[in-house]
């Protein structure tokens, strides 16, 4: 019997390019097994056309805004598909038989916890005309605007930290996924359309919450002693991006150091250390993915010590 797969999507007022993405996930044979949208705090009238034009979507509302990641984690919840593609509202796969292919290899690949596709989007120009994406690789990360997640293994895991509210919620995920012997693949055979859109979006915003969270997530899962050198180091290389885009960006960095510190005490709470060797195989496979599948078995897939 073949896997269950859903599409699962969050969104906040981008009425239009939500709109284009569910027309798009209309011309998918197969169709998938069910698309739940989660509305987040919206006020543009995506309601009201997830409701008249839509009623097939399984929709959840949030009143006001709590975040792309509780939104995540409310939809892997009410799924109930053995894989879940997670989207944004302005991304969509490309090949029509996109769900008949991830149920082959999710039923094919027993280990695979993540696939992750690339994207032709508007933030690269380069990739809307790029004829190849080159080998599939073994990875350390991914992007909720084009992956596909076991399900069984997200909730596994338990999801994704929900204060994290939005950013970096992928690689703490892939972190654990390794960790724990799953694997997370860049899979090249199908793409993604990321539109990219510039509504709701923030760069310096955007920067800030990831560098938080990033902090955050060395709190949570770095062994001691070597959380301390790992977090200065992720400190310090935050502030050499953001001086690279400018004293403006600099001069706002402490705005995401004390919103760090305020977090301190939840993730100290929450704290579950993995092993050291396992963390540092995973900062290796962030720089430099595995191609070859006996050596990212030989690397993660013992037992955890």
């Amino acid at each position: 019997m073949s896997l269950t797969v859903g599409i699962c999507l969050t969104t906040h007022n981008r009425c239009a390019d939500l709109s284009r993405t569910l027309a798009a996930l209309a011309r998918l044979a197969p169709a998938p097994d069910e698309i739940i949208v989660t509305a987040d705090g919206c006020t543009d009238g995506t309601l009201d056309l997830l409701r008249r034009a839509h009623p097939g979507v399984r929709l959840l509302v949030h009143a006001t805004a709590r975040g792309s990641i509780p939104s995540r984690n409310e939809m892997a919840a009410a799924c109930g598909c053995e894989v879940f593609v997670s989207l944004d509202d302005d991304s969509y796969p490309l090949d029509g038989d996109f769900i008949a292919r991830v149920r082959t290899l999710f039923t094919t690949e027993p280990r695979l916890a993540v696939a992750s596709f690339p994207q032709r989007t508007d933030e690269f120009p380069a990739t809307l005309t790029a004829t190849d994406f080159g080998p599939g690789e073994f990875v350390g990360s991914f992007a909720n605007s084009g992956a596909a997640i076991r399900r069984a293994v997200f909730r596994e895991l338990g999801g994704y930290p929900d204060f994290f509210f939005h950013a970096y919620e992928e690689p703490d995920f892939a972190l654990r996924c390794v960790a724990a012997g799953w694997q997370v693949r860049h899979e090249t055979a199908l793409a993604i359309r990321h539109h990219f859109s510039g509504a709701q979006r923030n760069e310096v915003r955007t920067h800030q919450r990831h560098a938080r969270n990033e902090l955050w997530s060395v709190l949570l899962r770095c062994p001691a002693p070597q959380l301390f050198a790992v977090a200065l180091f992720r400190a310090a290389r935050q502030f050499g991006y953001a001086w690279s885009r400018g004293p403006g960006w600099a001069l706002r960095e402490p705005r995401w150091w004390l919103a760090a510190l305020a977090g301190v005490p939840r993730c100290l709470a929450a704290r579950r250390p993995l092993p050291w060797g396992r963390y540092l195989a995973w900062m290796r496979l962030v720089r430099t993915p595995i191609r070859d599948a006996a050596a990212w078995t030989a690397i993660f897939g013992g037992e955890v010590a």
